[in-house]
């Protein structure tokens, strides 16, 4: 399986390194990464979870150029926020998208973005008008070359169907927190396989720990002499996924990486994939 995914004329990596949490650890963890051999880098402009400059500061240490990196960040609402937002909440939401946005550039030392991505829809139910705000906004970058592609994140899937329906320039990305007991998110990856987006889970390991301890897993990682997380990232990706990890341990780094070169059957797949039921 190769390394990346085309879409359209962009190759885009089947592996991204997510940098939640990682605090004054972010600049060295980031650069520990992409020295790993990541090529494209996850985080947001929130400051509560991530430390966005801290990942500027990451690439600024490797010698990998821009145009070999994949820099995928997001705009967070400010619920979701602590008191160091990156706009006046008071503005309107296309003021704090732009604020946000262009204070992503400057944190991560660029002039564009590979990816900017709706950290959440505003509610829990539906796509609201703050939304369509929100997401016009997001579709003004992309128009102007400023961010190559766009996506939304913890979203439902009838908030995913209902963003389809209703906006002109649709997500290329889905990023949703990935529990086995749910399929592995089935009913989102089937509306992405559907309307041509890519899917990227997150949590893979943290939200699975009672699922990775099945003897069959375990089983599988003795087959192929592999660890219980490559086996899981080896399956992710042969459904079709783009796995997101955030260990901290470099040797893990290169681990996850090295899964390019042995394949999960179609019936070991379909079993993992019904792991939970």
């Amino acid at each position: 399986m190769e390394a990346f995914i085309h879409q359209g004329t962009s190759q885009i990596p089947r592996f991204f390194y997510g940098t939640a949490w990682k605090e004054e650890r972010t600049a060295t963890l980031t650069s520990d990464a992409i020295k790993a051999g990541f090529r494209a880098i996850d985080t947001a402009n929130q400051r509560k979870h991530y430390f966005e400059e801290g990942v500027g500061a990451g690439i600024q240490m490797t010698a990998v150029p821009r145009s070999e990196l994949f820099l995928q960040t997001k705009f967070t609402y400010a619920r979701g926020q602590d008191h160091r937002k990156p706009y006046k909440e008071t503005d309107s939401f296309t003021q704090q998208v732009s604020d946000s946005f262009q204070s992503s550039l400057a944190h991560l030392h660029t002039d564009y973005l590979d990816s900017y991505v709706l950290h959440g829809p505003y509610g829990t139910e539906e796509i609201s008008e703050e939304d369509m705000e929100t997401w016009t906004a997001m579709e003004f970058f992309h128009e102007k070359k400023k961010t190559r592609f766009l996506g939304v994140s913890n979203v439902s899937a009838a908030q995913l169907r209902d963003l389809l329906d209703a906006v002109k320039i649709k997500p290329t990305f889905v990023q949703n927190r990935c529990y086995a007991s749910g399929g592995w998110d089935k009913e989102v990856r089937e509306i992405c396989k559907a309307s041509g987006m890519l899917y990227q889970g997150f949590s893979l390991l943290t939200a699975n720990r009672s699922e990775l301890a099945d003897e069959f897993i375990t089983a599988l990682a003795q087959k192929y002499s592999r660890t219980v997380p490559q086996i899981i990232f080896r399956f992710c990706q042969q459904v079709g996924m783009i796995c997101l990890t955030g260990t901290t341990n470099p040797a893990h780094m290169k681990e996850d990486l090295n899964i390019s070169d042995f394949e999960l059957s179609d019936s070991e797949v379909v079993k993992i994939e019904a792991i939970a039921f």
